[in-house]
């Protein structure tokens, strides 16, 4: 039996023999570097948190994660045509103490087992709206193409720092990438803007980390994305992570099948919700792989990362995929656990 990471690499290819399906996060796990864990969030409940940009996020009860504010009193973009006076950039020059954490994390990965893999976020689009507000944002793309031109230039070349840093000190062999491009129902740009805006950026960072020792991309968007797949392959994306079932996931892997694998089809709210159950989970779990082959294909909750709101769902979607992938394919349950190194859990 094939090693949960070795197994992601048939997945990968045009031509791959995978052996079962890939379960979620299983092939992968995440080491944080200073480039998050030098940068203040707020944890449950705590509001009004200022991170190294500036930018104020909470995260009140009640609610799945943290969020940027853009209130007038914090907001810390008001006017697009001021954003160079307004925007300083974090170092990219980390402490010895913060990078012997991270060491310590990517030492703890089994790497026969699974890719070591640092985390970024927010990604490109991500950072603008927190700058400035969502609704700001998506108007400035539209009037303040010069500004919102050079504020993306300014924002990769930061980026491309951070991983220049990551890859000389933690050397990973996968990159975690967070960018939410979407709605559950559409892109938030047009292709064709979306294409102007970020496509020559993202391909920068991807080849960056791409030649230096990254095997795997890993691009979350947890969203409708079905038409800017082109683009992400254009990317150098390996793996979409989120793709809901909006996007007619069956369909995609079709199509694309061998140039991109597609990470996702089983929609937090289909599990991840107050009175969850195993039955919601597994239910969910068999329509995410019954009809589908191993090939360029994952089935995993949406979320950006091993986990869930709920306690106890993503578990138990991982139960409900080895159960069946032990049917299937003829292994034992106890194999594919042993193939895999300890499951993480960052939420």
């Amino acid at each position: 039996m094939l090693s949960a990471k070795d197994n992601l690499r048939e997945v990968l290819k045009p031509d791959g023999h995978p052996d079962r399906f890939v379960n979620s996060y299983e092939f992968m796990k995440v080491a944080f570097g200073p480039n998050i864990l030098g940068n203040p969030m707020p944890t449950y409940g705590q509001l009004n948190v200022v991170n190294s940009w500036g930018v104020t996020y909470s995260y009140p009860e009640g609610t799945p994660g943290p969020f940027p504010l853009d209130t007038p009193d914090v907001v810390l973009i008001d006017d697009i045509e001021d954003w160079k006076e307004k925007l300083k950039a974090p170092p990219t020059e980390y402490p010895d103490e913060l990078w012997e954490v991270s060491q310590g994390m990517m030492d703890a990965i089994d790497g026969d087992k699974a890719f070591k893999a640092c985390f970024v976020a927010p990604g490109l689009f991500e950072q603008v709206h927190a700058f400035m507000g969502i609704t700001e944002a998506l108007v400035a793309y539209m009037t303040n193409e010069d500004e919102m031109a050079d504020m993306l230039k300014y924002l990769t070349e930061w980026e491309l720092a951070v991983a220049e840093q990551l890859c000389s000190h933690l050397h990973p062999d996968a990159i975690l990438h967070h960018d939410d491009w979407g709605s559950e129902q559409n892109s938030f740009l047009r292709p064709e803007m979306f294409e102007e805006y970020f496509v020559d950026h993202y391909k920068q960072i991807y080849k960056y980390y791409h030649e230096h020792g990254v095997e795997v991309i890993v691009h979350h968007s947890d969203s409708y994305c079905a038409n800017l797949i082109d683009y992400m392959i254009e990317m150098g994306i390996d793996i979409w992570q989120g793709c809901m079932r909006s996007n007619n996931v069956p369909e995609l892997v079709d199509k694309y099948k061998g140039q991109i694998t597609f990470m996702g089809n089983i929609d937090n709210k289909q599990v991840d919700f107050d009175g969850w159950t195993v039955e919601d989970c597994e239910k969910a779990a068999l329509l995410a792989v019954e009809g589908m082959e191993p090939n360029s294909y994952i089935p995993s909750i949406t979320q950006g990362g091993p986990g869930s709101v709920y306690p106890g769902t993503y578990m138990e979607l991982i139960k409900a995929v080895d159960k069946y992938n032990a049917e299937r394919f003829g292994h034992s349950v106890a194999d594919i656990e042993a193939a895999r190194d300890e499951l993480q859990i960052l939420f």
